[in-house]
């Protein structure tokens, strides 16, 4: 997603003479483009993210639009405090940008890994979450944030809807299958993962995939439709990137439990640990941590 990025940023620039763009010395070989067109806007700030962080906190508070991009484990755990005491507690208009989310960077082991990343930032005061899942909704979820008067957090990853599958309009919950087999609620990207092994079942096995891009859940909810259909079904599986505390699963059935809304018969998929014997491809460590079709295939029931 790091070139749509590009192209939307490319745009935000041209809509606003007061956008700064600062990163920790990454974004090679894919945000040249950017850094050309804003010039001195355009600042490396170097191998040095929890001060990036306090100079994006005091230039958010002179006005200008700042964004700010790393790989996502740098976006987030180096400079925690400085998110939360000079951004988050001030309500700064600071936009974190976290490239390879989740298992995106799964060869270069625990330290790179980013699974714990939305959770962690939805602790802190006045945060929102995108988690864009097709390369199709970059551009509008970059031109939501831009809007946005409060912090937040773009986590990018790789979109994966099979060939030929037609993605849905940009919408913070999107229904991606049809059918009479449960309910599946997944984040982001994980969810183009499933479909076109979802689609190959039939109409009474395949479950009903939603996908939501945006959190906290109380700030995002879910639709009447999903409500109904949890409702009804005879199971609910949430799949995530990211470990059980503070995700997607916890957030959405205490929202149903205070919607007095019967959850049925539940699953939880979700990044199951940080340090494994042997480490390779996202794909590679979602199937250690039984996230892969197999392991969805295991927990539907």
């Amino acid at each position: 997603m790091r070139t749509q990025f590009c192209d939307a940023m490319l745009a935000e620039v041209d809509r606003s003479s007061e956008l700064l763009f600062l990163t920790g010395d990454l974004g090679f070989m894919a945000l040249e483009p950017l850094q050309q067109k804003l010039g001195e806007r355009f600042i490396n700030c170097g191998v040095a993210e929890q001060n990036m962080m306090t100079v994006a906190a005091a230039l958010a508070a002179q006005g200008f639009g700042v964004w700010v991009y790393s790989i996502a484990p740098f976006c987030y755990a180096r400079p925690f405090e400085q998110v939360r005491n000079d951004i988050a507690f001030h309500n700064l208009p600071v936009h974190l940008v976290g490239n390879g989310g989740g298992y995106g960077y799964g060869v270069m082991g625990p330290t790179h890994h980013a699974i714990e990343d939305y959770g962690v930032l939805l602790t802190l005061p006045n945060l929102r979450v995108y988690v864009p899942a097709f390369d199709e909704d970059v551009a509008t979820v970059v031109s939501r944030i831009s809007g946005a008067n409060a912090p937040t957090y773009l986590r990018l990853g790789r979109g994966e809807p099979p060939k030929g599958f037609a993605v849905p309009e940009y919408a913070p919950w999107r229904q991606l299958t049809r059918g009479n087999g449960g309910v599946v609620v997944a984040v982001g990207p994980l969810a183009g993962a499933y479909i076109g092994p979802f689609l190959e079942l039939s109409d009474a096995e395949r479950p009903n995939l939603w996908v939501t891009a945006e959190l906290p859940v109380s700030a995002s909810p879910p639709p009447a439709e999903l409500l109904a259909q949890i409702a009804v079904a005879p199971q609910l599986c949430v799949a995530e990137e990211h470990v059980a505390q503070g995700g997607l699963a916890a957030q959405l059935t205490l929202h149903l439990a205070l919607a007095g809304v019967s959850i049925p018969a539940f699953a939880h998929l979700y990044a199951r640990e940080h340090i494994y014997e042997r480490y390779g491809s996202q794909t590679y460590m979602r199937r250690q941590a039984a996230l892969d079709m197999t392991g969805m295939a295991a927990a539907l029931h």
